[in-house]
């Protein structure tokens, strides 16, 4: 099978939930035998702690106190475009209150299949959006969607469990969404990041709201206002502001200690 025909199969209707898990399938059966990178994990690190018995949801490894929880791997991509996500999430309300400017670099960190991306990409004409992923299928999807979407400025970056490859000082928006509770190295990707932001740059965090027991998510995938406020500071970040008007999630924002 050729990328073309893999390329016909996705076609140019509205990508759903169903439609990416074709392009998944399609992929394997094209024999790129991808997998993710194994990364060993150090008892001797003194950044992490590690438990003996792992909560269910999450991978035994402890950051500040705070179990870091399973990746969602790209077999999960059809849930990323469901179709309810536009009354949970309030995406085009989300980006709004970027406050982006056309010439802004975006960096989409856990894009996925790039459900933001692609939004935020028009606003951006002048700039660009980096969709970072540490999945090569998720980067594969990616580039599907921007060929057929003809989004000449979104720009699939495979990064590493410890770096998203961001050039220094080129990010004016660190966005990440729903992602940041799942880093497996959470640590060293913020000192990457920071690195990146731009000297007035802002890391903006979407997460579910650890403190409300009717947001109905699993534990590990949910964090506190305290508890990101605590991680951030660590790698040298400032509160800024917090906004509320999404239904479960905090959309968090930070800027550069000055």
């Amino acid at each position: 099978m050729t990328r073309t025909t893999l390329n016909k199969a996705v076609g140019n209707q509205m990508i759903r939930g169903w439609q990416i898990l074709i392009v998944i399938a399609l992929c394997s059966l094209m024999g790129l035998g991808w997998s993710m990178p194994a990364i060993a994990l150090s008892p001797a690190d003194p950044v992490y702690e590690y438990r003996s018995h792992p909560h269910s949801d999450g991978i035994g490894k402890l950051y500040m106190g705070r179990e870091i929880a399973q990746v969602m791997g790209h077999q999960g991509a059809g849930w990323l475009e469901r179709s309810s996500r536009e009354r949970e999430e309030r995406p085009q309300q989300l980006i709004e209150s970027l406050n982006l400017q056309p010439t802004d670099v975006v960096a989409d960190i856990g894009a996925g299949t790039g459900y933001f991306s692609f939004r935020i990409a028009p606003l951006v004409p002048q700039g660009k959006v980096l969709a970072i992923d540490v999945q090569p299928e998720m980067i594969e999807i990616l580039r599907l969607l921007k060929q057929e979407k003809q989004q000449t400025n979104v720009e699939p970056i495979l990064g590493l469990e410890t770096d998203p490859r961001l050039v220094p000082s080129s990010v004016d928006v660190a966005l990440m969404v729903d992602a940041y509770h799942e880093f497996e190295y959470p640590r060293e990707m913020m000192q990457a990041i920071v690195q990146a932001l731009k000297s007035d740059g802002r890391v903006v965090l979407v997460e579910y709201r650890g403190e409300d027991p009717w947001v109905f998510i699993k534990p590990l995938h949910k964090m506190t206002q305290k508890q990101v406020k605590k991680e951030m500071a660590a790698v040298g970040l400032t509160w800024l502001e917090t906004k509320k008007f999404l239904p479960q999630q905090h959309v968090l924002i930070f800027g550069k200690q000055t």
